[in-house]
């Protein structure tokens, strides 16, 4: 047996320190698996310890497993793999952070422009919030009716869609939002309509309520809506003002095309108008269900515009599901903030939504021209450019005759993370890889180095 002496600390109880030494001599092998250990009485009075004091070290090491008791022959080490040596550990630990370095240009596109985010503004706001007595108390289920008042007039304003605030529900996400409409919609409707490519969050929202589906192709040039006239399904879910991800945006005739397929099958179009807020070359196009209101079950979120934290999103239903929702749900808690609903709500009320999208299109028009004007210089034919014309991404096809795995394995190398396309694709698969670049929280300088970086990295 090893020599038990060792001296006390000060600063913890005497049996946590008998029990963290015990504990390290096993861990490292310094004694041995089956080894005897001193009984209590000895341990107690080479320590100079109550016996009470080792007894509750021994309990503790017995009860994680280190040592056992066999009655009256004492108490025995159990067999625990050793600790690898602290070298290796440091030297492991050392690796695994050099390999989880953070990238020096990272192209994501699910942030926002910070250095222009109307801070001072928004915790004013905020502490005003937090005196009212609305603030101290818990939210209406499908959201407070100051926001709810505000989205209206901001969906006529902007996207021409005429609502009243009972018909809007607030939630946090665009996805929970579709997994709690699948649940009023599913024993209606057994299949969907997806866009193929199309965003791959709204079909694993479906697919939780086991949703067959149909795909609609989109291309560089738009959706093909001829080949609805050969689907079985009624309910469909597209994204016309910005396509995810190929950024196209529907025509006037499309559009008008959609809203009488809808009606002649007696359906329902979900339209998901994430980030309509930020078209570069005309103004933000009417929504569909600016066109009929009846057939369109329209989505919006703040997370694109605003702030991805603060978790609120919206969406408008026609009569004929909004009372069936609401009979399903009134039960539940609201699963958006109260507190952040009522700072939006006044945010709105106050004009300030209105100029900080204003002053953001501005903002982001600079970065995509200059990310546009940066890879053009750097790659030239090598890549075509897709959806400069709207949106907080754009997506650049290479003429490589490189994968798109060895293209992000590429850039990572290089200290720049970029993001895969393959996963919004079905079957409508591209005849290049597609690499998206989300640019909203880069400066003109990042975005500059970026693009470089990518030249080194992939020519």
């Amino acid at each position: 047996m090893i020599n038990t002496m060792f001296t006390f600390k000060d600063n913890s109880p005497k049996y946590e320190q008998i029990y963290e030494k015990f504990k390290s001599f096993i861990e490292h092998g310094d004694i041995l698996a089956n080894e005897k250990l001193p009984s209590i009485r000895q341990l107690a009075d080479s320590l100079h310890v109550s016996r009470n004091t080792t007894l509750m070290a021994y309990e503790q090491l017995v009860a994680e497993g280190y040592i056992r008791g066999e009655g009256r022959k004492g108490y025995f080490v159990n067999e625990l793999e050793p600790l690898l040596s602290q070298e290796v550990l440091e030297s492991k630990n050392k690796k695994q952070t050099e390999s989880k370095k953070p990238p020096v240009v990272n192209f994501r596109a699910d942030a926002v422009d910070q250095t222009h985010f109307p801070l001072k503004i928004w915790r004013r706001i905020a502490n005003q919030v937090l005196t009212l007595p609305d603030s101290f108390r818990y939210g209406e289920p499908f959201g407070e009716a100051c926001l709810r008042e505000q989205i209206s007039t901001y969906l006529f304003q902007s996207r021409g869609v005429k609502t009243n605030a009972n018909a809007i529900i607030i939630g946090s996400s665009t996805q929970q939002m579709l997994v709690y409409l699948g649940h009023i919609l599913k024993d209606e409707f057994q299949s969907i309509i997806v866009e193929d490519p199309g965003y791959d969050g709204a079909r694993e929202a479906f697919q939780f309520h086991r949703f067959m589906f149909e795909t609609l192709p989109v291309y560089e040039t738009g959706a093909d809506l001829s080949q609805l006239e050969q689907m079985n399904s009624r309910l469909l879910y597209i994204t016309p003002s910005h396509q995810s991800p190929l950024g196209v945006s529907m025509s006037i005739q499309q559009r008008q095309m959609l809203i009488h397929w809808v009606n002649k099958m007696c359906g329902y179009i979900i339209e998901d108008d994430y980030d309509s807020e930020f078209r570069y070359t005309q103004k933000p196009f009417p929504a569909l269900a600016s066109i009929d209101s009846a057939r369109v079950i329209y989505l919006g979120n703040f997370s694109k515009s605003f702030l991805p934290g603060i978790r609120l999103s919206y969406m408008v239903l026609p009569e004929s599901i909004l009372n069936r929702y609401k009979l399903h749900f009134t039960r539940f808690e609201s699963p958006a903030s109260l507190f952040s609903q009522l700072t939006m709500a006044k945010f709105m009320e106050l004009g300030e939504w209105n100029r900080h999208i204003k002053r953001m299109r501005l903002v982001y028009k600079r970065k995509m021209l200059y990310l546009v004007s940066e890879l053009k210089k750097q790659f030239g034919q090598n890549i075509s450019i897709i959806g400069e014309q709207s949106g907080l991404y754009l997506l650049i096809k290479l003429h490589l005759g490189r994968s798109e795995e060895w293209l992000i394995e590429r850039a990572s190398s290089y200290g720049v993370r970029v993001c895969p396309t393959s996963i919004y694709f079905i079957k409508n698969n591209t005849d290049h890889p597609i690499i998206k670049l989300g640019f909203s929280h880069l400066s003109c300088d990042e975005i500059e180095l970026g693009v470089r970086l990518l030249k080194k990295a992939w020519m």
